[in-house]
């Protein structure tokens, strides 16, 4: 053998592509993920065949459009919803991709600049970018006039899917302690609220989009739109079929900016991430330290330090960390702010949907044990008479006041600004704080008598057995709740039919003063009744 020989003999062979391995690996975590079960399988299949229908769907429409003379606003629109939901999405769903935590990676000796060129060609392999691809083609299709407008298309379609999936990498890097975090868990709790908020809001534009007016009323959006990235990649298609070559090569200028900054902050935030140190380890305990050394902070200075405000802080803090109580509470603010804006957004509404916060609000104080689950029995062993039960139940009670009353007072000023008319103003005020103090009030009396379990793993609020329970501690008491109304119902109706609408007035005072003192009574009426049924009711919520 000549020395040449030998030389490449003992040369190391060529490293595999970077870019290849991330691909493999993307491929083999799906393949792996699928063999796990069955319904994981079933699961994906099902969510592959729903998206494909879906964009299929959707682009069918837009070449139906085409021609149309405001399709433009319509595709410029569908990208910018498009682009949203990639950029949202990695917070709500961080678990879907493995990949998209780039932790994995910081003890290998991989260099910042290549690992983002593979990661980013890596997430083009699934059926995310497929979709978007699918869909942004449609678009420009829709809008495409002439072979100037094609060619430009075909640069536009590669663009916004590359901003798009940059987009979610660089948020997904920049934010990925906070989503493997115990908060971050919890942000992914509140995606349903998102997604049912997202639903409500396409179920008004499609109503908007029935009217005679048609596709014209997006114009006034669709021209402000078109001037975002990578928005102005599609708008640029439609500038080109126009003669507007100038706005065109603009559209298209502002995409590649964006995507350069994109790929810059994506790098710079996966160097800090590989380079410094974890914030859940010595800066945590630092921040901890002096966090301790300040002594209270916040709402726990204003609070007393007796029972009544450290079961009042307690109760909040559930509220603010534990998933399921989340849940429960940003639902009932969400929906019930909700309510009155559909309402208003559909020109049907009435200032009285402003109810719902009231009502929701006042649902929170139902199953007040089975929210402390297991950990119920520290709590049983601090109630020894029927006086502090009542102590207990009351600081519960005020906890939910101080969330209630501001936000009852917010969306009805808000109804009444937006709905209409001022002058029932002061009538509904009042009938919202006399449904909140009876909700408090039956809801007291509901979790003494028909305690139940939540589940503190699962997506289940109900331990397996209970439900009827459940069900029936819950529709009893608002059945309960609308009979304590019905008193200050039936002033109000006698008010209205005597012709004495310059009296209605006297409904906010009324109502305060009623709502106070049926939640009195229900506390003091079921704080005898937890005193003496401990027993059962530690046993029913630590069934979970």
């Amino acid at each position: 053998m000549s020395a040449e020989s030998a030389a490449v003999a003992a040369r190391p062979a060529a490293a595999p592509s970077l870019t290849a391995v991330f691909v493999r690996l993307k491929l083999t975590l799906l393949r792996n993920g699928l063999r796990q079960s069955a319904g994981r399988t079933l699961a994906y299949v099902s969510s592959v065949v729903v998206g494909l229908l879906f964009a299929a769907g959707v682009v069918a429409g837009l070449v139906a459009l085409r021609g149309n003379a405001h399709v433009g606003a319509l595709v410029v629109l569908l990208t910018g919803i498009l682009t949203l939901g990639w950029a949202v999405m990695p917070l709500f769903f961080p678990a879907s991709d493995e990949t998209l935590d780039p932790t994995r990676l910081v003890m290998l000796p991989l260099r910042p600049r290549p690992l983002i060129s593979s990661l980013l060609v890596a997430s083009l392999v699934g059926i995310g970018p497929v979709v978007t691809l699918a869909l942004v083609t449609g678009a420009v299709v829709a809008v495409a006039d002439g072979a100037a407008a094609a060619a430009v298309g075909v640069v536009a379609v590669v663009l916004v899917v590359l901003v798009c999936v940059s987009l979610a990498r660089a948020v997904a890097t920049a934010s990925v302690r906070l989503l493997t975090s115990r908060r971050g868990r919890d942000l992914a709790v509140l995606s349903g609220l998102f997604i049912a908020l997202g639903a409500q809001g396409v179920n008004i534009a499609a109503q908007k989009l029935g009217r005679p007016d048609g596709l014209s009323v997006l114009e006034p959006l669709g021209d402000i739109l078109r001037w975002v990235p990578p928005v102005s990649a599609v708008g640029a298609v439609d500038d080109t079929g126009h003669g507007a070559y100038g706005r065109a090569l603009a559209g298209l200028g502002l995409t590649v900016l964006a995507l350069i900054l994109l790929l810059w902050w994506w790098q710079r935030t996966l160097t800090t991430l590989m380079t410094s140190p974890d914030s859940s380890t010595l800066q945590a305990v630092e921040k901890d330290s002096a966090r301790r050394g300040g002594g209270e902070r916040g709402l726990a200075r204003l609070l007393s330090r007796g029972r009544t405000g450290t079961v009042m802080l307690r109760t909040l803090r559930y509220g603010w960390r534990d998933p399921k109580s989340k849940m429960s509470w940003a639902t009932a603010l969400g929906v019930g702010l909700l309510v009155p804006v559909v309402s208003a957004v559909q020109g049907n509404g009435s200032i009285y949907t402003a109810f719902s916060a009231a009502t929701l609000l006042g649902l929170q104080m139902y199953n007040q044990f089975g929210q402390d689950t297991s950990a119920f029995w520290m709590v049983a062993s601090t109630i020894a008479t029927p006086r502090d039960a009542y102590e207990e139940l009351r600081a519960r009670a005020l906890a939910l006041v101080v969330v209630a009353f501001p936000y009852v007072t917010v969306v009805v000023v808000g109804s009444a600004a937006l709905i209409g008319p001022w002058s029932d103003f002061l009538e509904v005020y009042g009938l919202s704080l006399a449904v909140l103090g009876a909700l408090l009030a039956t809801g007291a009396l509901s979790s003494a008598l028909f305690p139940y379990s939540v589940p503190s793993e699962g997506n289940k609020s109900v331990a397996p057995g209970q439900g009827s329970i459940a069900w029936f501690s819950l529709l009893g008491g608002v059945v309960a709740g609308a009979v304590l109304c019905a008193p200050l119902l039936a002033l109000t109706i006698w008010l209205h039919v005597a012709g004495l609408q310059h009296l209605l007035w006297v409904l906010l005072p009324v109502g305060v003063v009623y709502g106070v003192g049926v939640a009195e009574l229900g506390l003091r009426l079921a704080a005898p009744r937890v005193a003496g049924r401990l027993p059962e009711i530690l046993g029913a919520v630590s069934k979970g």
